[in-house]
């Protein structure tokens, strides 16, 4: 598994509670929910690269597996 760059990352509360709903409603940790939503903008903005495509991928099976062990 790719290893994750920690940051802190300051954040005012009553977003972070509509984080915390929607990650709950998507079955996912804030934490990954939050990269998720990352991933998600930057796909759309055109920053990921495409012949990154196979590594695009892991990062998001990486997340379905968190997904995964949330549920648990």
């Amino acid at each position: 598994m790719t290893k994750k760059k920690s940051f802190p990352l300051r954040i005012d509360p009553k977003l972070y509670e509509v984080l915390e709903r929607w990650s709950q409603d998507e079955f996912r940790s804030v934490n990954s929910h939050i990269e998720f939503i990352l991933r998600e903008a930057a796909k759309k903005a055109g920053r990921l690269l495409i012949n990154r495509n196979l590594e695009i991928e892991k990062m998001d099976e990486n997340i379905v597996k968190d997904k995964d062990k949330d549920k648990e």
